[in-house]
């Protein structure tokens, strides 16, 4: 929301509450950034935390800008912003069939008051107008401190920035020492994938994360980062996103690092050039014809209507035909953003070297369950397999042609990690164990939002993996070395959480064996 300065003053007496022994001066929730001036807020839960929960990064792609390449906003530093309410989330649907997020652990999906529960229907509160990134910086005005901007995962289909368990308030709580930058709000589905023919740019959502990232870089030491120290983190498909990056932009890079939580480029979450579905959904919407026409059309559509159709054309596809061709809108095979062979891209040290970090958790495979296979997803043998074959074994992949490809050099820096933890809170139900997303309750801090009791192990696990994170956040290529991180060159992975040990150094092909 932008507001005129006359109404500032009564926003920050409503933004600041009563904290008891901390008090905090109006100016720090208020940042002059050079793209405009926000308004933040500090809630009870965690103090020393400023919050800039909506701040547009991007011009909202609507009308006939619709399908189109991302364009900054027209602000400077003296518009301002309210950025103490979350963003509307990009348009996307419901889906009807039984999974482990909408059954045993809803507080991995995008919340808001009024969201629907209709089987393929768009979800509720969303918007075209959601290019939208939030901010989580300590208070006391710091300066220079490691930025993270973090890309949640869904599949490319779902998700946004008010999703529960992945608020990061505690962990910059707890250390005061960094910054982090949320951004899934950036287009999903046809919206962000069209592959549709008369396009000269098919793979919006990256050029969308792109932007936000320049964002990042030309603004974040507003509010107390170093533009310098920036690492880009993703999970599960914002895991792939962030491999995306390291290929697409290898000789402009932004940042210092790149995390990979339970994803890599070679998760296979991308499709060739092929219009068809496109125009399969024109053609619903009586839209068909030359692919100019087509678009045109199709921009008049509502998105909700557009959303709505494609969900419950899949879950109808899941549920009632088995048979019916699916009806998909992934990142496509451009090869100038996305590409379709990248054994190549390393074969020919086409990609960034900066270091990476590779994580996976050691049952993966078990919320897909509803999608392979029945609900509840008790068959261990199928989890596994699917843990290996959609995770492990990609990272296993990453990691050997990031580390014994010749024309990469000694230099390319590879990290492992996995998480075996099982803790009641996070894992509600004996099948979920150390399950796709778990690990990220601990990054987050969130483990203590979960009904339940956490324990006094599970906060000791939490701790390390984020005192790790933020070694290598700080310094990527010498920080993890500090905390006795070796690489995957050294043959060592870390693992978290199991049997009583807070963390442990194994050999890399204790876990990536079940690949050979």
């Amino acid at each position: 929301m932008i507001l005129s300065w006359s109404a500032i003053v009564p926003l920050l007496l409503l933004a600041v509450p009563a904290l008891g022994h901390k008090q905090h001066t109006d100016n720090e929730l208020v940042v002059q950034a050079p793209s405009g001036t926000y308004i933040g807020l500090i809630n009870g839960t965690t103090p020393n935390v400023r919050q800039f929960r909506s701040i547009p990064y991007a011009a909202a792609p609507v009308g006939e800008r619709r399908w189109l390449p991302p364009t900054k906003p027209e602000a400077n530093s003296s518009t301002t912003y309210d950025a103490t309410q979350f963003p509307l989330s990009c348009p996307q649907f419901v889906s009807r069939p039984p999974s482990v997020f909408n059954q045993d652990v809803p507080g991995w999906l995008i919340y808001t008051d009024g969201q629907n529960s209709t089987a393929g229907e768009s979800a509720g509160e969303t918007s075209e107008d959601c290019l939208h990134l939030a901010v989580w910086t300590p208070t006391g005005r710091p300066e220079k401190l490691p930025v993270v901007m973090f890309m949640t995962g869904g599949s490319f289909l779902t998700g946004g920035v008010n999703i529960p368990y992945q608020l990061p308030h505690h962990w910059v709580e707890r250390t005061g020492a960094h910054i982090v930058v949320t951004i899934k709000c950036y287009r999903l589905n046809i919206f962000g994938f069209p592959n549709a023919a008369g396009l000269d740019d098919q793979n919006l959502g990256i050029l969308d994360q792109r932007m936000a990232l320049e964002w990042v870089r030309d603004n974040i030491e507003a509010f107390g980062g170093d533009a310098d120290k920036i690492t880009l983190w993703g999970q599960s498909a914002g895991a792939a996103a962030t491999d995306y990056h390291n290929f697409a932009y290898a000789d402009d890079p932004i940042v210092k690092g790149y995390y990979a939580s339970s994803g890599s480029a070679f998760l296979n979450l991308t499709v060739p050039i092929e219009p068809s579905n496109f125009t399969f959904v024109a053609t619903h919407f009586n839209c068909a014809g030359p692919p100019a026409a087509e678009l045109d059309c199709l921009r008049k559509i509502p998105s909700a209507d557009i959303e709505a159709f494609i969900g419950t054309y899949r879950d109808n596809s899941t549920l009632v035909a088995p048979t019916q061709p699916t009806l998909n809108f992934y990142p496509v095979q451009d090869n100038k953003i996305i590409f379709a062979d990248y054994a190549d891209r390393y074969a020919r040290a086409a990609f960034s070297k900066l270091p990476l970090v590779y994580s996976t958790t050691t049952n993966e495979g078990v919320v897909t369950g509803g999608i392979f296979g029945p609900f509840p997803p008790t068959n261990q043998t199928l989890n596994e397999q699917i843990t290996r074959a959609l995770f492990i074994c990609p990272a296993a992949l990453s990691t050997v042609a990031r580390t014994t490809t010749t024309t990469t050099g000694p230099d390319v820096l590879t990290y492992r990690v996995e998480f075996a933890g099982n803790f009641t809170d996070v894992s509600p139900k004996p099948y979920l164990g150390a399950y796709h997303d778990a690990d990220l309750a601990m990054l987050f801090g969130t483990y203590v939002d979960f009904p339940g009791a956490s324990t006094e192990y599970e906060g000791a696990v939490a701790e390390s993996m984020q005192d790790h994170l933020l070694a290598f956040m700080r310094d990527p290529v010498d920080g993890p070395a500090r905390l006795g991180w070796g690489s995957a060159r050294a043959d060592q992975l870390l693992r978290y959480g199991r049997d009583g040990r807070v963390v442990e150094a194994v050999g890399v092909g204790d876990v990536d064996g079940v690949c050979a």
